[in-house]
């Protein structure tokens, strides 16, 4: 398993079992939206302090993970 994915967890305890980075309350699709919107790594650290460089980047990698599961399904 590829180390960045290691940072994003799914617990039915935090924020209803929605894929979080790991030691946050901070679902991964709220960082992905941002990224999207084109807010910047610096942006988000600065609204989301607590998160770095790599948490970002696993929500990209899991974005990713989840794009290959998903091929071929019309979006």
């Amino acid at each position: 398993m590829n180390k960045l994915i290691e940072r994003i967890i799914c617990d039915p305890k935090i924020c209803s079992g929605k894929p979080c980075i790991k030691g946050t309350r901070i679902p991964a699709h709220i960082i992905l939206d941002l990224l999207a919107a084109g807010e910047d790594f610096e942006g988000i650290k600065k609204a989301y302090p607590n998160i770095t460089d790599e948490d970002i980047r696993a929500c990209l990698n899991y974005a990713s993970a989840l794009a290959d599961e998903e091929a071929g399904v019309a979006v």
